[in-house]
C-alpha cells in the first residue's frame, strides 16, 4: 500500500513549473497571509448547536469543514510535490495541532479528520475529540511507535532523519509503519488555535517533513468597531493567519480557499449543519471543554 492515494497532476503552467524550480524546499517559498472575519453569526450558530445537541462545538470544528470544503472547491490546493512534479490527494484530510502535557513534559501533535468534505459538524466533532482524547492518553499505538523512534534518534542525526523519512513517506511515497511512523499523520492542512494563547495574530511555520503546504492559525475572537449598512456599530472579530508553500499554492488558490472560508464561517447557518435538523445528543456524545480545539 502507498503512503498517500495520489494522482499525477498535468497541463502544468510554465509560471508553475519556474516556481518549483526556483525553491528546493518549502523553507524558501512561504507566502504568509491574514484575513479578518466577522464572527458574530458564527458564536450564535455555535451556541445554537450547543444548546440543541449538547456538543461542544468550536471555531475549530467549523474551520476544518469549511478547510475541507475549501479543498474540495479548490482542488488544486489539495496536493504535495514528487521529484518536483505536482500530485493530486485523493483524499481530504484536516488535522488539528494537539498538546500533551504528562509528566511535566509538554509535546504537540496532531488529530486528523478524513474525508472531512463528506462529514457533518456533529461528525467532525465527534471524530476529532476521539483523536484528540486517543492522542492526549497516549493510545494511539502507531503515534506512540513513531514518537518513540523519533526519541531514539541522536541529535547529530536529527536532520537526516527527518529528510529520509519525509523522502520515503512523501517523495517515494512508501508506507513506512514498519518503521513506526503513521500514514499520513498530518493531511492535506493543518489548523492549530493560537486565539486560545490568546493571540490575535500569529503565523505558522511550514514543516517541510510534513509536506502539508497549508498552515490554517485562526486568532482570539475579539470586540471591535465594524461598519455594517454604514454605521460603526459593535462586533466580534477573528483573524484567520495562513502560512501556505508558493511553489504551487498562488494568489488565485489562496482566493478559493480565502473566500470559501469567509462564505461558510460568516454565514454559518446557510452552510453548516441545519440546526433544525440536528438531533439532540446521546449522553456518551457529549464532549467537556478541551482547550486544544477550542
Amino acid at each position: 500500500m502507498a503512503h498517500l492515494e495520489l494522482i499525477p497532476k498535468e497541463n502544468v503552467s510554465s509560471f508553475r513549473k519556474l516556481a518549483i524550480g526556483s525553491w528546493k524546499t518549502s523553507y524558501d517559498p512561504t507566502v504568509y497571509g491574514t484575513m479578518t472575519l466577522r464572527m458574530d453569526k458564527a458564536l450564535a450558530y455555535i451556541e445554537a448547536f450547543r444548546q440543541k445537541t449538547g456538543i461542544r462545538l468550536t471555531v475549530t470544528h467549523l474551520l476544518a469543514k469549511a478547510m475541507a470544503e475549501a479543498l474540495r472547491r479548490c482542488p488544486d490546493a489539495n496536493a504535495i510535490l514528487r521529484f518536483n512534479k505536482i500530485y493530486l490527494r485523493k483524499q481530504i484530510t484536516v488535522s488539528a495541532l494537539v498538546v500533551q502535557t504528562d509528566g511535566g513534559k509538554v509535546d504537540l501533535t496532531s488529530a486528523k479528520i478524513d474525508d472531512a468534505e463528506q462529514k457533518s459538524l456533529r461528525q467532525i466533532a465527534a471524530e476529532l475529540e476521539a483523536a484528540v482524547q486517543k492522542v492526549r492518553q497516549r493510545k494511539d499505538e502507531m503515534l506512540e511507535k513513531g514518537k518513540g523512534t523519533v526519541q531514539k534518534i541522536p541529535y547529530m542525526f536529527l536532520n537526516l532523519f527527518t529528510w529520509l523519512m519525509s523522502f520515503f513517506m512523501y517523495t517515494l511515497n512508501l508506507d513506512m509503519r514498519w518503521a513506526g511512523m503513521p500514514r499520513d499523520a498530518f493531511g492535506s492542512a493543518i489548523i492549530t488555535n493560537v486565539g486560545s494563547l490568546g493571540l490575535d495574530t500569529a503565523y505558522v511555520p511550514l514543516v517541510p517533513y510534513t509536506r502539508v503546504p497549508i498552515f490554517i492559525a485562526p486568532g482570539a475572537i475579539k470586540d471591535a468597531a465594524v461598519v455594517e449598512n454604514g454605521k460603526v456599530v459593535a462586533g466580534k472579530i477573528m483573524n484567520v493567519n495562513a502560512s501556505f508553500d508558493h511553489r504551487f499554492i498562488d494568489g488565485f488558490h489562496a482566493s478559493v480557499l480565502a473566500n470559501t472560508l469567509r462564505e461558510m464561517l460568516e454565514n454559518p447557518f446557510e452552510h453548516f449543519d441545519k440546526i433544525d435538523e440536528v438531533a439532540p445528543s446521546l449522553p456518551a456524545e457529549v464532549t467537556p471543554p478541551v482547550s486544544a480545539v477550542g
